[in-house]
């Protein structure tokens, strides 16, 4: 393994045992045995190392997403929610380095989704695009996309703070139903 793999592998496992906050340069140099400035030869500033973290946990995303089964119509929305929630509550540090970090890497609503930037965001546009032209829904399906996501990741948010009573079991339940009802939100009034 060289050493730009050791260093990420090292910031990874302090961001996955105490958060961002474990995450200096410091920290990560004596992990595995070299000075904070060695850090600079491989990454840039502790900025780059964020990135880096953002980068892979949107990678994992993107990969949970591709593996998933195949799955037609509004179903797919559902699918990709029920992923979003199981890699939230799997693999909470990812996730969090995926959706929360602050990171020049993290996409931004609109533009990088209506962009293409996003593989799992590609997938639920199309999904909204197609049905549109079957005459589902009539909003804008960037507008759908941001709005589950603001609505999923707000929940979860809560839910893992401690906000939500209950166990696992009724979040997931309380999350479901709240997402079914945003995506019926959304159908025109005949097709409900």
């Amino acid at each position: 393994m060289n050493t730009q793999d050791r260093i990420f592998k090292a910031a990874r496992k302090l961001f996955d045992e105490k958060g961002l906050e474990g995450v200096s340069l410091r920290n990560v140099a004596k992990k595995i045995g070299i000075t904070p400035m060695a850090i600079y030869r491989h990454f840039e500033d502790k900025e780059a190392l964020i990135d880096a973290l953002v980068l892979d946990g949107l990678a994992e995303w993107s990969a949970r997403v591709e593996a998933l089964p195949p799955c037609k119509g509004l179903a797919k929305l559902e699918q990709i929610g029920e992923a979003y929630l199981d890699f939230a509550l799997k693999e909470p540090r990812r996730y969090e380095a995926a959706f929360l970090l602050p990171s020049r890497q993290a996409r931004r609503y609109p533009d990088d989704f209506l962009a293409g930037r996003s593989p799992a965001g590609n997938i639920q546009l199309k999904v909204l695009e197609e049905a549109i032209a079957e005459g589902l829904i009539a909003a804008a399906p960037i507008e759908i996309l941001i709005t589950n996501a603001g609505l999923s990741q707000g929940l979860i948010t809560l839910y893992r703070a401690g906000r939500i009573a209950g166990g696992e079991d009724e979040f997931r339940a309380l999350y479901r139903r709240a997402m079914q009802r945003s995506t019926e939100s959304f159908l025109k009034e005949k097709k409900r």
